[in-house]
């Protein structure tokens, strides 16, 4: 009796840990299927974006046929939709993302070249001057046999 309350507390965990997840992932992906439409812009899981032209019945196999660049149509199976992209999320990406090299809008043009090492580099003249201060003076490489 003890080993058979084992098992069936084992498949009761086992349900709650992976089958019930990958259920409600599932009728996620299928409610997402159910309410895509013409003009929506999608990702596919090929990682296309596209804007929805035309809805194919299930009935015919279910496609759709998304325009991925102006005039350029392609046909694509239902279940190949990744996500629906929201408009919001295209606006805060735009604002969310900085060009490294302008700060506050403007841009500083550099002409010499040594502005731009960075501080605490030391030059080398050649004359014998030691990238590494911390390596010992006058000591030559091991010869390799």
């Amino acid at each position: 009796m003890p080993g058979l309350l084992i098992i069936v507390l084992l498949f009761g965990l086992m349900y709650f840990l992976m089958i019930r997840p990958q259920r409600a992932k599932a009728q996620a992906q299928a409610r997402l299927l159910d309410t895509v439409a013409v003009g929506d812009e999608v990702l596919t899981v090929g990682g296309i974006y596209g804007i929805v032209q035309e809805l194919e019945p299930d009935e015919d196999g279910g496609d759709i046929v998304v325009e991925i660049a102006d005039g350029i149509h392609v046909r694509i199976a239902r279940k190949a939709l990744a996500t629906v992209v929201k408009p919001e999320d295209d606006d805060e990406d735009d604002e969310g993302e900085a060009d490294d090299d302008v700060i506050d809008g403007e841009a500083e043009i550099v002409e010499d070249a040594a502005e731009l090492a960075p501080g605490g580099v030391a030059e080398v003249n050649g004359e014998q001057v030691s990238v590494n201060p911390g390596a010992p003076e006058g000591t030559a490489p091991p010869e390799r046999s």
